[in-house]
């Protein structure tokens, strides 16, 4: 009888490219097809959105005045799309999880496949899915009087915006998924990324928090990414005059994190899938 051979791996860096998309997309089918069977991580990621913009929308309504005046609603819609972003973290983090505690991945590294193509592949459905989420929750916040007041390329900007965070949030939550190896931990640790989405402009204006708190605040990357949104979409509490440097120039200060956070988790996810066990 004769060995089977594996196929030859690329040596040069555009075939290594091209190998790495080609089966990342295979994963990314692989993770499509399963939500296809088991709707109900999809139906969680549409509804949940959706409860979040009436919840807060009409609890905190009324009772949160607006520096220099505006509708709430339309003040807070950036906020929830900035908390949806990094909230995905905790899902990722889960299926990542529990596809190393069923084996799944040490199914993929008997194959003759790229490293990077299962963190990809799941970073990738991650965009798919959040995409779907974020026109949900911007049609409900439409719904409720939420509007971009400048202009179709501004608005374009700001989802772009929120899209790019949310990939690079992602890779967080790859890299959490094979290091803690357990769903259920990698549920319960979940949890820990929602003081990081509060601790922000995101329902509040940060002006009445304390000195101390306030600066933690202007420097989350969240605060960031909602003021770019505020900016970009023409809604209340957007930045003017003097203030932290993050939110002085908050779509820069967006971009900076993304790519900071892509640079470290990216590699760091990478070797964590080839060398875990």
């Amino acid at each position: 009888m004769t060995a089977l051979a594996l196929p030859a791996q690329p040596n040069t860096p555009l075939a290594r490219i091209r190998w790495a998309v080609t089966d990342g997309g295979t994963v990314v089918a692989r993770n499509l097809n399963h939500i296809r069977r088991e709707p109900a991580q999809l139906v969680a990621e549409l509804i949940v959105p959706i409860i979040m913009v009436l919840l807060f929308g009409y609890v905190f309504g009324s009772a949160i005045p607006i520096p220099g005046g505006g509708n709430y609603r339309e003040f807070l819609m950036p906020g929830l799309f900035a908390m949806t972003a990094v909230s995905s973290v905790a899902s990722t983090s889960q299926i990542v999880a529990g596809d190393v505690q069923r084996g799944v991945m040490d199914r993929f590294r008997s194959m003759p496949m790229a490293r990077s193509a299962v963190a990809f592949g799941q970073a990738g459905v991650d965009i798919i899915t959040g995409t779907l989420g974020l026109v949900c929750m911007a049609a409900c916040g439409v719904v409720v009087g939420w509007r971009v007041h400048t202009g179709f390329m501004h608005g374009l900007a700001g989802f772009a915006l929120l899209l790019f965070l949310r990939y690079a949030i992602s890779w967080v939550g790859v890299y959490m998924g094979l290091s803690v190896k357990n769903e259920e931990t990698a549920d319960r640790l979940g949890i820990l990324f929602l003081p990081i989405s509060m601790l922000a402009n995101t329902f509040v204006p940060t002006g009445g928090m304390p000195a101390w708190l306030r600066l933690i605040s202007n420097w989350n990357p969240i605060s960031s990414l909602v003021a770019a949104c505020r900016q970009l979409f023409g809604n209340p509490g957007a930045p003017s005059g003097h203030t932290s440097l993050p939110l002085e120039h908050p779509v820069l200060s967006t971009l900076i994190w993304a790519v900071v956070i892509l640079a470290i988790f990216v590699p760091l996810s990478v070797r964590k899938y080839a060398t875990s066990r």
